[in-house]
């Protein structure tokens, strides 16, 4: 018996790493060849990986979420004969080296200078006002006429809670700040425009964390990525689409059984194309900010924002300048139909030159 360790396979379209969706298979089982794997999201495709060879998963690595590079060992199987694992340092069936220990730290020496811890500041509405870290002593200067009136014994439980007592309310004589007063503002809750908020080193009831993985980690990288290399801009403006209403309707009543139902989307897809073709070349194209080149294409591969209960999809329609209305309509309802059920595969959500976002519906 040998151990075959399987590293991810180069899928294509430039892919360097994928994300693990989810595991079809766990250690222990049994497999056989081309039985599915592992999920893996790339650019927003889920891929299935195959199994290359027969026998008993071992080892997998990583869980969802997890980020595996192309290339690296991703399952390893024992398999009759000697598998395909090297002794030594291979990579694909050795653990990672355990990092050095770190050297200890010096010793102090005998008489250190006791070092203040800091004080954190309340959070509050107003911005709140330094508090020293120390007593001021018998020999300080005399405080400034808006210092609020309390006992020693009260600053240094203000401090000590990181408070200002510029924000506690006195009810001494002359607005001097008692402990009653100091622990009745310590027990009332925190509020900005009445929600209320958490004090240092307390939580709020009701948070839940979600963690960012798979499709919305790749949306929250493209929203990123796009909003902070792109300049941002828009323009708005009114059409009169009575005519071409009237068209979209005269073609839907005289199209044949083969022929799909055509939405607006068609008819603009194809009135880009014509545009492009004609006197505006320079917007079927991309900018790479590094290279610092404009590239243009020919080929008008029109992207459209596609909303499923996966999250946000973009499938391509490619070369539309080459199509009629009727095939620019099939080609977009079945890209957008195999977004929508999970089915698109990476060349079908990859390679568009421009792309449309639909605020409404048909």
């Amino acid at each position: 018996m040998g151990i075959y360790g399987f590293r991810l396979p180069d899928i294509g379209e430039g892919v360097v790493e994928g994300e693990v969706v989810a595991w079809h298979v766990e250690v222990g089982a049994a497999v056989t060849e081309d039985d599915p794997l592992v999920d893996v999201l790339t650019d927003k495709a889920n891929v299935t990986i195959p199994s290359p060879v027969t026998g008993t998963v071992t080892k997998t690595v990583g869980g969802p979420g997890d980020i595996i590079a192309v290339g690296s060992v991703c399952i390893e199987f024992e398999v009759e004969g000697e598998g395909n694992a090297v002794s030594g340092d291979d990579e694909s069936t050795t653990e990672p080296e355990h990092e050095p220990e770190p050297e200890p730290e010096p010793e102090p020496t005998s008489d250190p200078t006791p070092t203040p811890e800091p004080v954190v500041a309340r959070k509050s509405t107003s911005a709140p006002e330094a508090v020293p870290a120390t007593a001021p002593s018998a020999t300080s200067p005399p405080a400034s006429t808006g210092r609020p009136l309390a006992s020693p014994a009260v600053r240094r439980r203000a401090r000590e809670e990181g408070v200002s007592l510029k924000e506690v309310v006195g009810t001494g004589p002359s607005g001097r700040i008692s402990h009653g007063d100091l622990e009745a503002f310590l027990a009332a809750p925190e509020t900005v425009g009445g929600v209320p908020i958490s004090r240092a080193g307390e939580e709020l009831s009701g948070t839940t964390e979600v963690p960012v993985i798979g499709l919305r980690r790749k949306i929250a990288d493209q929203m990123t990525k796009s909003y902070t290399t792109i300049p941002h801009f828009s323009f708005f403006e009114e059409v009169d689409v009575t005519d071409l209403e009237a068209l979209r309707q005269w073609m839907n009543s005289n199209r044949t059984e083969e022929q799909p139902k055509l939405t607006y989307l068609p008819f603009i897809m194809q009135a880009l194309a014509k545009l492009f073709a004609a006197d505006h070349a320079g917007c079927n194209a991309t900018y790479d900010d590094s290279a610092e080149i404009v590239t243009r294409y020919e080929a008008v591969n029109i992207g459209i924002a596609t909303t499923t209960d996966r999250g946000l999809f973009v499938p391509v329609v490619k070369h539309v300048e080459a199509k009629t209305i009727w095939e620019t309509s099939t080609e977009l309802n079945r890209v957008s139909g195999a977004a929508r059920d999970g089915t698109a595969e990476l060349s079908d959500l990859s390679g568009s030159t421009f792309t449309i976002t639909s605020l409404g519906r048909d």
